[in-house]
């Protein structure tokens, strides 16, 4: 047996190349959109990828079935709900169906509940004692995938709640408890809130550790995999339907336009946006007025996806020599309308300096003066309500990321605004997106709520987070 897991850090995302090295079959679970890497080492073990497998239709990030299909002829295969749904040609497997790659064979579980067609892959190396199993976002290492992100189509958090109940206690952990879990995604992703930072498990470990299987009743688990969950963010039901339709396929060696500055300001006046993903502190230092700034180094593609929206023109302003891993890493997540990157930004910054704005960003000190000082200053925690539960800057208002580009509105924007995150990342995010939306007088905490408890400043505690 070939078994490998590609684990995308900047997603939380988990794929994987399961193949039969004496036959020479293999198929790919649940892909990014980037495919180079299981071609490779398809290519590189003897390996010819016959299959694409889809646990659910993903609503996290774009997957690459269309691009596997494209460079393989892998036919595309969903469970037999995913299957009916589906805008493009698929092989349906039914529940209980095995698929043979030689001595390694793969079973169907049908395991509904984070989503209707969610499945889980079970894998057979030799016997019939089960290597492991592939669960998808059905069961995540120290968590269970949340029920509640198709409610805006219709499905309601509590009938899938109790189908996942049933998915978990009447199908995979009846599965031998050495059995090995492989999810489709870790710590971080929004797709759950408890998430572990491993990469594999034991179901008999999950048993025993996992919050969401401890014994309780089924309306006790739909209750409690349903609250304190973050608000999706904004791009996800964009992922989750584009996912279902034939598109566009990506080209990892497309090349980025380059656009001079009087380009760049007619785009801007035309509707795109300028995504600058330089470090927050470099962003605070010099940036081209109305650019929203998303760093490289920390999860860009889902942060960008929460301040805008799939349908908007981008334009870059990247450190030197990586416009090319943003636009792969906007593309895993659908966002393919990067019109071009700013052509030496630092130069223009020098020769325009009429278009050059700078952030302030205030230390836990200055916070606290203006606290006691500024008249009517607005706070703004940006945080998610698991994080806020540990408490929050006093009179602070919570207004969690993925909410903001609609509840920007229910803050003053002539008012004095600080905003803050847990360490400083998100923060420069929305104080960026603000003054982009016309807030006149913006500003972030460095260090984010951490520098303000480790500081010993007062901390409100929290009842409820919204």
């Amino acid at each position: 047996m070939f078994f490998r897991q590609y684990y995308l850090a900047c997603l939380s995302h988990a794929s994987y190349l399961i193949g039969d090295t004496k036959t020479g079959r293999a198929v790919v679970v649940d892909p990014q959109r980037d495919i180079s890497q299981y071609l490779e080492d398809a290519k590189e073990n003897g390996l010819t990828i016959e299959r694409v497998i889809e646990t659910h239709f993903h609503a996290d990030f774009l997957s690459g079935h269309l691009e596997l299909q494209k460079a393989t002829g892998a036919a595309i295969s969903y469970g037999t709900v995913g299957a009916e749904r589906a805008e493009f040609p698929v092989t349906a497997m039914k529940d209980g169906e095995r698929l043979s790659l030689g001595e390694v064979t793969l079973e169907v579980m049908d395991t509904p509940g984070h989503t209707p067609e969610s499945i889980s892959i079970i894998v057979y190396d030799k016997n019939d004692v089960p290597y492991g199993v592939l669960t998808g976002d059905t069961l995540f290492i120290g968590d269970v995938g949340r029920p509640d992100l198709l409610s805006s189509f219709g499905a309601t958090a509590e009938d899938l709640g109790r189908q996942l109940y049933h998915s978990l206690h009447d199908r995979l952990l009846k599965l031998p408890d050495e059995t090995k879990v492989y999810p489709a995604h870790g710590a971080g992703s929004s797709c759950g809130k408890n998430l572990s930072s491993e990469t594999v498990c034991t179901i008999g470990k999950q048993k025993r550790t996992n919050y969401a299987l401890a014994p309780m009743t089924e309306e006790e688990f739909v209750k409690v995999v349903t609250e304190g969950q973050n608000a999706a963010p904004l791009y996800f039901p964009f992922a989750a339907v584009t996912n279902r339709k034939m598109r566009e396929v990506f080209d990892e060696a497309g090349e980025i336009r380059s656009m001079s500055i009087d380009e760049v300001l007619q785009a801007q006046k035309d509707g795109a946006v300028v995504v600058d993903t330089r470090e927050p502190m470099d962003y605070a230092t010099g940036h081209l007025l109305g650019s929203i700034n998303v760093g490289l180094s920390g999860r860009f593609a889902e942060y960008t996806g929460e301040v805008i929206t799939s349908t908007t023109p981008l334009v870059l302003l990247c450190p030197e020599g990586t416009e090319a891993e943003a636009r792969v890493r906007l593309a895993r997540i659908g966002f393919d309308k990067v019109i071009g990157a700013l052509r030496t930004p630092e130069k223009v910054f020098i020769e325009r300096p009429e278009l050059v704005g700078k952030a302030s960003r205030l230390t836990v000190e200055q916070l606290k003066i203006s606290r006691n000082e500024v008249k009517g200053l607005q706070v703004v925690d940006v945080r998610g309500p698991g994080e806020v539960a540990n408490g929050m800057v006093p009179g602070a208002k919570h207004v969690q990321l993925p909410s903001l580009i609609n509840d920007y509105t229910t803050l003053d924007p002539q008012a004095p605004t600080v905003v803050y995150c847990a360490g400083g990342y998100r923060s420069s995010i929305a104080a960026s997106f603000l003054r982009q939306r016309g807030f006149v007088d913006v500003s972030d905490l460095l260090g984010g709520f951490g520098a303000w408890s480790q500081a010993g400043e007062e901390v409100a505690v929290v009842t409820s987070a919204h």
